[in-house]
């Protein structure tokens, strides 16, 4: 499915959907239309040994993205079209004080998400930029900064 629908007029890379991040050992590859995408996981960041309760969403390509890049299991990375099925909120790792406004169109819900498409024309960040996101996510990890889950 085509995902670049964007506001490129306008220098942002939004859509009209919102996306979900999956992987192929956390989701599955045969995560299809009308499944549903739950909390119950372990995290992609942050220590491994606890149980999310939140699912994640955005509105964004760009943030899919880098969330389809940097989540942990096997298998490549992949973005799902989803709709919400109960209440969004903003996710507090990206909105608030680090990035007032949610520029980044991230969300969380306790409710599961619907998936009704998979994103497969995205393109990721080149390695180098890559690289710089994951050492500074491990420089993160050093200092034991944790994701809010609560």
């Amino acid at each position: 499915m085509d995902c670049h629908e964007s506001d490129r007029a306008a220098g942002i890379n939004r859509t009209r959907w919102p996306f979900s991040v999956g992987l192929g050992g956390r989701i599955g590859r045969n995560t299809q239309p009308g499944d549903l995408i739950e909390p119950g996981y372990p995290p992609n960041f942050g220590k491994r040994d606890r149980i999310i309760t939140y699912v994640y969403l955005t509105g964004t390509l760009d943030a899919a993205t880098w969330g389809a890049e940097l989540a942990l299991g096997e298998g490549p990375g992949r973005i799902y079209i989803v709709e919400p099925t109960g209440p969004i909120m903003d996710d507090p790792n990206l909105t608030d004080k680090k990035y007032p406004g949610n520029p980044t169109k991230s969300y969380r819900s306790r409710e599961p998400l619907r998936v009704t498409g998979e994103c497969t024309d995205w393109q990721g960040h080149t390695p180098e930029v890559l690289k710089a996101m994951q050492d500074n996510l491990e420089r993160l990890k050093q200092l034991g900064v944790e994701p809010i889950d609560d």
